[in-house]
């Protein structure tokens, strides 16, 4: 059951999995609805976990697009091999931060779209600018962008709390940022989409 894989994990290590439960179909309906899947080729997935989203996104890509899935917990990389028979999938258990060497390893050289559930709040500074710095190589005009956030969010920085907002780490990367707020979802989450142009 991936609830109980999720929680194993969880405990085992929050800060990589940066979740509470896994996301709600709320969520993943509303990640993927911008992302104008049945037009797309090249897709990846930065954070699968138990493959909520991955599912979602399966179920609107075309027969012959190729799904790179980034996931660094090898427990969820076993879990997604036991589920998934896809042949669109491509599963990468690396961090995501070597985002440009896998995909040019793997000769890719666009995306059309990119679905990020990243707990980019436990990440550094550093470690974010690397992910978005290994993707910009990949961005065309038309590539959108899907990242969550919880409402709650808040990131240790210099030994203090803050709130986190991505617009701005967003917007450093992406010429055009939305928003919206799926509620429907333990913790409510924004969604937040992004155009390079």
């Amino acid at each position: 059951m991936s609830l109980k894989v999720f929680a194993s994990q969880v405990l085992k290590g929050f800060h990589t999995v940066a979740a509470v439960a896994p996301s709600s179909v709320h969520l993943a309906a509303a990640m993927v609805e911008p992302l104008h899947l049945a037009e797309a080729s090249v897709a990846v997935e930065l954070g699968a976990g138990t493959g909520v989203m991955t599912r979602a996104l399966l179920k609107e890509l075309p027969r012959d697009a190729t799904l790179f899935v980034f996931e660094i917990n090898p427990q969820f990389i076993t879990y997604l091999r036991t589920h998934f028979d896809d042949p669109r999938l491509v599963l990468i258990n690396e961090n995501v931060e070597n985002i440009e060497a896998e995909l040019r390893k793997r000769g890719v050289d666009h995306v059309d779209v990119v679905l990020s559930s990243l707990g980019l709040a436990f990440m550094s500074e550093a470690q974010r600018r690397k992910i978005f710095e290994g993707l910009k190589p990949f961005l065309r005009a038309n590539t959108v962008l899907t990242q969550f956030q919880y409402v709650s969010s808040v990131q240790f920085e210099k030994g203090r709390l803050h709130k986190l907002t991505l617009r701005p780490l967003l917007r450093r990367y992406f010429e055009s940022v939305s928003s919206k707020i799926v509620w429907r979802n333990v913790p409510p989450a924004y969604v937040y989409t992004c155009h390079p142009q």
